[in-house]
């Protein structure tokens, strides 16, 4: 019987690219937009959720969601101002590669609409080590719901005993707990480590160079030598 396939699992915002305080302040244009004064350090801890459940954690589930359509158009469309403005985390592309080179599965887990997705890839420009990308459409429901990674998991053939989930913020981890996936967290989007550990995080790292660095040390090289 061969050895079964192992792969990582990436969240984008954050976690390869330099996206989390350029979403809180664009969220933040938007709420004010619609007469919703919230704190840009309350909209930042929200980052990383899916944009109802941003808004249902900011405002409240119970609210008049008439305006929701409208806070998220306008979210994108503030957005859209930085897409030739964005920048890769440090060593983003080169830890996907080094993923890809070391047999390991690279599949980025995200929830952003396609033409978002559109831009941060071109962003990463490591396609060439992506084997499955999901996006906004692939799921019913976002982070933290555990939705979108049970369905890279189905996209990728990979199984959650066989891959480990990277991500900067504390859905990412409530995510993955409620998957079952192991949790490698990065404090590159701005969640402190304790928080990310308290979510669930084996390992915390300060960005994907640093995790690159010390690869074998990590889950990362761990769950190659297992194959």
């Amino acid at each position: 019987m061969s050895a079964p396939e192992l792969g990582v699992l990436f969240d984008v915002d954050g976690t390869l690219v330099d996206t989390t305080y350029l979403h809180a302040v664009c969220w933040a244009e938007a709420l004010a937009a619609n007469a919703h004064c919230v704190p840009m350090a309350d909209v930042h801890y929200a980052i990383g959720m899916g944009p109802q459940e941003l808004l249902d954690h900011l405002l409240g589930p119970d609210r008049d969601k008439s305006g929701d359509e409208a806070m998220v158009a306008a979210h994108l469309q503030c957005f859209r101002q930085y897409w030739d403005r964005l920048r890769p985390l440090p060593g983003a592309a080169d830890l996907l590669r080094a993923c890809a080179g070391r047999g390991l599965q690279v599949v980025l887990a995200s929830s952003a609409a396609e033409d978002e997705l559109s831009a941060v890839r071109s962003t990463l420009d490591a396609d060439d080590a992506i084997s499955v990308a999901t996006s906004s459409s692939d799921a019913d429901a976002a982070k933290p719901s555990p939705d979108i990674l049970r369905v890279a998991l189905d996209h990728s053939g990979l199984t959650a005993e066989n891959v480990v989930f990277v991500g900067d913020a504390v859905w990412d981890g409530e995510a993955a707990g409620k998957a079952g996936i192991p949790f490698l967290g990065l404090t590159c989007g701005g969640t402190p480590a304790h928080q990310l550990r308290e979510a669930g995080a084996l390992e915390v790292w300060r960005d994907p160079a640093q995790l690159l660095t010390l690869f074998e040390e990590s889950a990362l090289g761990r769950l190659r030598s297992a194959r």
